[in-house]
């Protein structure tokens, strides 16, 4: 049996505040999606106001399924690679702590 050591308290410290980070940016793309003329209506609005637009819709859902792959490895292991969501996360999670601070809301 290993001998495991317990987290230091500034490791464990600064997972809580990535956490926090994160599910603050998740929060608030929330609030951005759901709100009144929020993002999901005006990209909604914008999807369906001409044909053209509507073909841009597999070429997003083809994005996505590459940048899957690009993220996973070849083995179907989640790589280093797979930490970019997780910092782009926390730096909204940032911006909309900034916003709260400076303006009181999202």
């Amino acid at each position: 049996m290993e001998d495991s050591k317990p987290d230091s308290l500034l490791s464990t410290l600064a997972a809580v505040g990535r956490f926090g980070l994160m599910l603050l940016g998740i929060i608030g793309i929330s609030v951005e999606i759901f709100r009144d003329n929020g993002w999901l209506k005006q990209l909604i609005g914008k999807a369906f106001a001409s044909p053209g637009t509507l073909l841009l819709i597999p070429l997003g859902i083809g994005v996505l399924f590459l940048l899957n792959k690009v993220i996973t490895d070849g083995a179907g292991k989640a790589s280093k690679k797979g930490d970019i969501p997780l910092y782009i996360m926390m730096a909204v999670g940032a911006f909309f702590l900034y916003r709260i601070i400076t303006t009181g809301s999202f």
